[in-house]
């Protein structure tokens, strides 16, 4: 097991005097302290999970591709530790009725702003990296944005079926796609892996197009049998964005059980700052989420309900799990807290609001 550990216990020691500090100048401070004894970046490599999906798919790459920006981004710990703190002081402030809520601006009481609460649009840049033209279908495009949208908006049918103990916690995240340009590059490149090469039109890939305004999304095939990968927030701009396989990208027969778009919704979580669901460890580790259970590990195929770990039942339906595509169907509020804090003045999504 690989594991890449970061000196965040001094680090947490240190800015977290700095953030009390200038937190004693603030109307808050008082009222709202934020823990982050927690927070790690700790990144646990599972090795090969060929054998746990019935299709023998390595779902997401998300945290390896995070231990690879780590090792070469001396700075992305502090900066991805400055997110957490200003996500987690949002949300405590929301929960203590501090601030403005209103969906405008966002702004909040004091020098921290509350949760963004109106709509927010996210146009999407396609970069298509494929083997000869056109074979990533227009259907295949217009299907993907389709069901981010369903998924964003709490319209997945499935949901109707989600058991009584979780249904208070879905969320409508009110977040709406559109279709932006559509980049097509013809290359003979047969496997790009998780290193961001396909993100570089000087390594034969294609150059991020305004990542502050838009999402963008590279079509490519990844190899080794991986689904997708994203970048978190705090990341370098040139390589912001979300990776998909052409087999998992939209509705597709070729991605069989994670062809019908879902990995591409499971990734947007994750540039909107979620963790996966069992927080990457065990039962000790979180995703920073109040209302999604703990749990030590994935769940894959179409698990029945209940299944428990953790003394707890996992909530096998949410998108940040590794379940096949048609039995994923929720975020919950406390996710959607999470993403929206990123929206507000200062931070690293305002662009898409302001």
């Amino acid at each position: 097991m690989k594991k890449v550990v970061l000196g965040l216990a001094t680090l947490a020691m240190v800015y977290a005097c700095q953030n009390d500090q200038m937190d004693t100048n603030s109307n808050d401070f008082q009222e709202v302290q934020v823990d982050m004894t927690d927070f790690t970046l700790l990144v646990e490599d599972e090795g090969s999970l060929t054998g746990k999906s019935v299709q023998g798919a390595d779902k997401c790459h998300s945290m390896n591709n995070l231990a690879f920006r780590l090792e070469n981004n001396p700075g992305l710990s502090k900066k991805m530790y400055d997110i957490e703190y200003n996500t987690r002081k949002a949300i405590a402030l929301k929960a203590n009725g501090k601030g403005k809520p209103g969906g405008g601006s966002g702004g909040g009481g004091g020098t921290t702003p509350t949760i963004y609460t109106g709509a927010i649009t996210i146009p999407v840049v396609i970069n298509i990296i494929e083997s000869s033209p056109g074979k990533v279908t227009d259907a295949q495009i217009n299907s993907q944005i389709a069901i981010l949208n369903e998924d964003f908006n709490n319209n997945n049918s499935r949901t109707s079926s989600i058991p009584s103990e979780f249904a208070v916690a879905v969320a409508d995240i009110d977040i709406t796609f559109t279709r932006g340009a559509v980049i097509r590059k013809t290359s003979s490149v047969s496997s790009w892996g998780t290193n961001d090469a396909m993100k570089f039109a000087s390594q034969g890939g294609i150059d991020a197009t305004d990542t502050a305004n838009n999402l963008n999304i590279w079509v490519c095939e990844i190899g080794g049998g991986i689904l997708g990968y994203a970048q978190f927030p705090g990341g370098a701009s040139a390589t912001d964005g979300v990776v998909i396989g052409t087999d998992f990208f939209g509705e597709t027969n070729a991605g069989g059980i994670y062809g019908h778009g879902r990995t591409a919704t499971h990734e947007v979580g994750h540039w909107l700052n979620l963790r996966h669901i069992w927080g990457d460890g065990r039962c000790n580790r979180d995703d920073f989420v109040a209302d999604t259970p703990t749990s030590d590990a994935p769940n894959y195929n179409c698990p029945s309900y209940p299944t428990v770990n953790c003394r707890s039942t996992d909530m096998t339906m949410n998108y940040m799990d590794y379940v096949q595509d048609d039995c994923m169907y929720m975020f919950t509020n406390g996710q959607n807290d999470r993403m929206r804090a990123l929206f507000v003045s200062g931070g690293p999504r305002e662009g898409f609001v302001n």
